[in-house]
């Protein structure tokens, strides 16, 4: 089995109050398990279907451009990009 693509991060804000990543994601390219350490918020700027691998399983989640959302802290998840075009969103995490 090969590995997935990586989702590349851009830091575009870190200071004491937030920091906002815009991730970039190509067909098939995943974030990796990793837990939130902050609450957030995301932004996507495109559409696109997410594959999220969670403890619980594997869930569907289908982001539309401009339809913000947000989570607590403590999710602990893989993203992968399930489209066959590129998703990108900004997440902002409040610190």
């Amino acid at each position: 089995m090969s590995a997935r693509p990586q989702a590349q991060p851009t830091v575009q804000i870190d200071n004491d109050r937030a920091i906002v990543t815009e991730w970039k994601f190509t067909p098939g390219a995943e974030t990796g398990w990793h837990t939130h350490g902050h609450d957030y918020i995301v932004v996507p700027m495109t559409n696109g279907l997410l594959h999220l691998e969670t403890p619980d399983g594997l869930k569907a989640f289908e982001l539309v451009a401009g339809q913000s959302y947000t989570r607590n802290a403590g999710v602990n998840h893989n993203v992968i990009n399930a489209s066959d075009q590129v998703v990108i969103f900004v997440e902002i995490e409040i610190r």
